[in-house]
């Protein structure tokens, strides 16, 4: 299949972006959009670059970037772990499969209560709630990827002496590996998420801390400015994610 815009994509990429800011002041400059409640782009804008050139915005970046890369790189190990291991072993899958069920049916939102009762208004708190938001995302894609296993290869591979382990390294991970990065995108995501949410229950640092003053004080401009900066920390760290992707996945065929 052709790929669409093969040059110069980028320059597509952000005239789209800039066409959406150009209409969105254009309809709150007139008016048919009322600046109140939907903010004015170029407020918004002026006041991500005062963030950034002052220095408000560092210290609380930094604090939400900790919470949500401690919860994506725990959250992803404990899926991998729990993934592969469910995966391989078809009596504690049997065993664990309603559990399983019943709490990736739960609102893991509804335990930030919990969470902030058990380990403090400091950052593991946001940690916990970001890691149940990643866990079951990496554990499922881990899950099916092991499952998804060819028995053919699994029969040859046993039929050439591979042992458990050599079945384990060069078979189930390269399988569950596809699986995974398919899955960390969606990941990355969420464990802003879980930041964000638990800065909101309850902290005194973190972008999603200054959000929820800004909406206290009816400062639209700013909640659009907080939520600006991060989307951009969150396309940074997807962007991470696709690097780590083509260099670990190279025998992986690209659409041309």
């Amino acid at each position: 299949m052709r790929r669409p815009f093969p040059k110069h994509l980028w320059f597509w990429q952000l005239a789209v972006a800039l066409a959406f800011f150009t209409l969105w002041w254009g309809l709150t400059a007139s008016g048919i959009l009322p600046p109140f409640f939907f903010g004015e782009p170029v407020k918004v804008i002026v006041r991500v670059g005062q963030w950034f050139v002052v220095g408000d915005i560092w210290e609380h970046l930094g604090v939400t970037l900790i919470e949500t890369l401690l919860a994506f790189v725990i959250g992803m190990i404990l899926g991998l772990a729990v993934g592969l291991w469910l995966g391989l072993s078809a009596t504690a899958s049997t065993l664990a499969d309603p559990y399983i069920k019943a709490f990736n049916a739960m609102p893991r939102v509804i335990l930030a209560p919990i969470f902030a009762v058990w380990f403090g208004l400091g950052i593991w708190s946001k940690v916990a709630l970001g890691v149940t938001l990643v866990f079951f995302i990496i554990f499922f894609n881990v899950y099916h990827g092991v499952r998804e296993v060819s028995p053919v290869v699994l029969a040859n591979a046993r039929m050439l002496g591979a042992s458990r382990r050599q079945l384990l390294r060069h078979i189930y991970l390269p399988s569950a590996t596809s699986w995974v990065f398919s899955s960390l995108h969606t990941a990355v995501g969420m464990a802003f998420v879980g930041a964000v949410v638990g800065e909101y229950l309850g902290a005194a640092k973190g972008v999603g801390y200054l959000i929820l003053q800004a909406e206290g004080a009816f400062d639209i401009n700013t909640v659009f400015a907080g939520i600006l900066v991060l989307t951009g920390c969150a396309l940074l760290l997807d962007w991470g994610v696709t690097l780590v992707e083509r260099r670990l996945l190279k025998w992986r065929p690209t659409h041309q």
